[in-house]
């Protein structure tokens, strides 16, 4: 079996004078990895004697070194000689020395220190685990809480410490019992609050990585930013004028716990409602692509548990068809969440019930909901699906108006 290596183009005379030479170059076998088929940059030999490109092979890696000198005139780069790895030995005294600079509360060491860890943890997989292993989530969680004491001021005067701590702390997920009481602090999610609020694209980023992290471990976290001051306005105006994609997308998650949480303050999501959440959902779904989407729709449906949540959607025009429409349209999930939706809002008032199911046929939503279960779906959304069919029956004598075209072709999209 021959390997061949795709050569550099540096120039048009230089590839033309190459081309000349018919022969193409061959990497020896044993200088390729048996399981990706490329040339090995960092070998390993295993307990079973098959070298592959993993943990350093010295030997094979100096010769596949002078191997890639020898023919670099054939365009062949020689491969870089990785670094050496960090040892735990130098973890424990880098996370020394940041508990030291947290008692005398010295920000340019405690940063310069964190810096280092982040430095260590660019270069590979392998010093990630050695760090991770080390506690040192804990440790940076207890400096964020420590410098994250106070008001605005300090949050602005600490802002680089604090920032690089939460970009740092992003790769070192799931947090411990520990890391998760120092970021769960008052004044740790006050802290990240701001950097929604104040920070720039990468601050919000990494306090919404770590707010999602930290509110799927539990109710007491979700309570905790329920009664952080301005929150649920900086949420509602990440998803009202978005930055990018994945803030947008995190940003729902955090709406998403705060919603759904079955001990969050009802304040919240009152607070939510009155500034307009319903409508702009409706709006993020319709032209969404499919995460923004679904994530927008699972907090739509968490808003329908609640009478407060089901009068605002009977009041915009825009529910039923954005709901139907995305059934089978976008993934497993937005069906699912759509089903629900559709579901509360058909059983739980009389007074708009008739006209939910009315308007639901009218769109198509009876044919569709026969075609789910056709193709099917899970267990619990094939409950709800047969329900709201049940419902919907009798309301279906000269009702339904569909667009055969809506179904043409129409196959799972999950």
């Amino acid at each position: 079996m021959g390997f061949t290596w795709r050569r550099k183009r540096i120039s048009a005379s230089e590839e033309a004078r190459k081309k000349m030479d018919l022969k193409e170059l061959v990497i020896p076998r044993h200088f390729i990895c048996p399981i990706s088929l490329d040339l090995m940059k960092d070998p390993v030999t295993m307990s079973s004697g098959i070298t592959f490109d993993q943990i350093p092979n010295h030997t094979l890696r100096k010769m596949i070194q002078d191997w890639c000198v020898e023919n670099q005139n054939h365009g062949v780069e020689r491969i870089p000689t990785p670094r050496v790895p960090v040892s735990q030995v130098q973890v424990y005294e880098v996370l020394l020395n940041i508990q030291a600079s947290v008692k005398r509360l010295d920000q340019d060491e405690c940063l310069g220190l964190v810096l280092k860890i982040k430095k260590w943890g660019n270069e590979s997989e392998r010093n990630r685990r050695s760090i991770i292993a080390n506690g040192t989530t804990s440790v940076l969680a207890a400096a964020f809480d420590a410098f994250a004491a106070g008001d605005h001021v300090s949050f602005e005067k600490n802002s680089s410490l604090l920032e690089e701590i939460l970009s740092v702390i992003s790769w070192m997920f799931p947090l411990g019992v520990e890391a998760q009481k120092h970021f769960g602090s008052r004044d740790s999610l006050r802290c990240m609050v701001w950097f929604l609020k104040c920070g720039d694209i990468s601050g919000k980023e990494n306090s919404l990585i770590v707010l999602q992290e930290l509110l799927c471990s539990g109710h007491r976290y979700v309570e905790a930013l329920a009664k952080t001051d301005e929150v649920t306005e900086v949420l509602f105006r990440l998803v009202k004028y978005p930055i990018g994609p994945s803030v947008t997308k995190a940003a729902l998650m955090v709406l998403f716990y705060l919603v759904s949480s079955s001990t969050s303050d009802e304040g919240v999501k009152s607070a939510l409602m009155k500034m307009g959440l319903v409508s702009l959902l409706l709006e993020v779904i319709i032209d969404s692509e499919k995460s923004i989407s679904e994530r927008a729709l699972g907090v739509f449906d968490s808003l329908c548990d609640s009478e407060e949540g089901r009068k605002e959607a009977y009041g915009n025009v825009l529910t039923i068809p954005v709901l139907v429409k995305k059934l089978l349209r976008v993934s497993a999930l937005a069906t699912q969440f759509s089903v629900s939706a559709l579901l509360k809002l058909s059983k739980h008032d009389k007074e708009h019930e008739e006209k939910v199911l009315v308007e639901s046929l009218q769109v198509g939503a009876f044919q569709k909901l026969v075609l789910l279960l056709q193709l099917g779906c899970g267990g619990e959304t094939k409950e709800k699906a047969s329900e709201i069919l049940k419902i919907m029956n009798p309301y279906r004598a000269g009702l339904e108006c569909l667009d055969s075209s809506d179904f043409k072709n129409l196959k799972r999209s999950f």
